[in-house]
């Protein structure tokens, strides 16, 4: 099979000549291509690149009116004559050694093959705690807001293999740097495995870390979350809770008029209104979902709805603490409380 080690740069001309020699010596006994895909770098990187593809089999495409990481991925993806693809950073934080164990992955049945930081034997070099904080975050809010990358450890790594089928039609246009989560997401395969490895320090150049990237990747989220329909569900979601309410006030008033005690009365419109709410998103909201028995959904919902009443009272107990007023506190916590029970239900109830 033939490789194409896709690299996207911008200024990152100190780092080529070791690059290339490593990724030549890691692939010795391939055949393979290297396709820098260059943003019109002010440091030469890719006048650099042309000069060394003369002792390796390198080609270069030199952008000037298009920028962006992904984008720079996307059209080494059309230009690449490889059967399998490795996409994989300039800065030497990727080591090209572990380009054979992704290629072997490969091999052995995998359609995608992530150099993974989260699995064991995997780690970072040297992250201050929030850049980890970081991290870790956003892979947990990724895997939270797409159920279908939910098993993978590293959806967000910049270092992977592929087959070339995997992204031949799909349809990929992704915000910021994660191109990965956009292929999981939209393209075509089966079988991914997750390679450890170390993420190494940066030699020369500066972090793409910023403000920015941040604010991009929820974007990215967003749009993903849409063309998966994800976010439907959680307008739906929205819309049944809505009727719960109204549900509950309702019996609560009639109960009360029935003769009860106020105190009482809450807890059969209570109940009503999570029935009501089990009702609506079984038959609509997560209609297409019905994996699991109806006795075993109702009750993990009913977990759902005490998860979220739990976690609800904690977060306006903490800001109420803190010397938020109670208004806005309780305010704050049913919202995230709402998204507690949604995550549960979408990942548990009906996941």
């Amino acid at each position: 099979m033939k490789v194409s080690v896709i690299v996207p740069t911008y200024n990152e001309r100190e780092n080529l000549q070791e690059l290339f020699e490593r990724i030549s010596r890691a692939l010795k006994g391939y055949d393979y291509e290297i396709i820098v895909v260059d943003d019109d770098s002010p440091d030469g990187t890719w006048k650099l690149a042309e000069e060394l593809s003369k002792r390796y089999p390198v080609r270069v495409i030199r952008r000037t009116e298009e920028k962006g990481l992904s984008s720079a991925v996307i059209r080494g993806f059309k230009e690449a004559t490889g059967d399998v693809f490795v996409v994989m950073d300039a800065d030497l934080q990727h080591p090209p050694e572990v380009i054979p164990e992704l290629l072997k992955a490969i091999e052995e049945g995998a359609d995608i093959a992530i150099a993974s930081r989260y699995v064991p034997g995997g780690g970072v070099e040297n992250w201050y705690w929030y850049r980890k904080l970081i991290s870790k975050g956003a892979i947990m809010l990724g895997r939270l807001a797409l159920p279908k990358i939910r098993n993978i450890k590293d959806p967000v790594s910049g270092f992977f293999a592929l087959r070339r089928e995997v992204v031949e039609n799909a349809d990929l246009n992704p915000v910021g740097f994660k191109i990965l989560m956009e292929i999981l997401i939209k393209g075509n395969y089966k079988k991914v495995v997750e390679v450890p490895f170390t993420f190494g320090l940066r030699r020369a150049g500066e972090s793409k870390l910023s403000g920015k990237t941040m604010f991009n990747y929820l974007r990215h989220l967003y749009r993903l979350m849409r063309w998966e329909g994800e976010l439907d569900r959680l307008v739906k979601f929205s819309i049944v809770g809505l009727s719960g309410v109204l549900v509950n006030e309702g019996f609560l008033w009639l109960f009360v008029h029935l003769g009860l005690s106020e105190y009482i009365a809450n807890v059969p419109a209570t109940e009503l209104a999570i029935l009501n709410n089990f009702l609506w998103n079984d038959l609509w909201t997560f209609r297409d979902l019905k994996r699991k028995p109806l006795l075993q959904r109702l009750i993990s919902f009913h977990a759902a709805a005490l998860t979220g009443a739990v976690f609800q009272w904690a977060v306006y107990a903490l800001l109420v603490w803190l010397g938020v007023h109670y208004l806005i506190a309780n305010l704050v916590g049913i919202a995230l409380s709402f998204l507690v029970r949604f995550a549960f239900n979408r990942h548990v109830t009906w996941g």
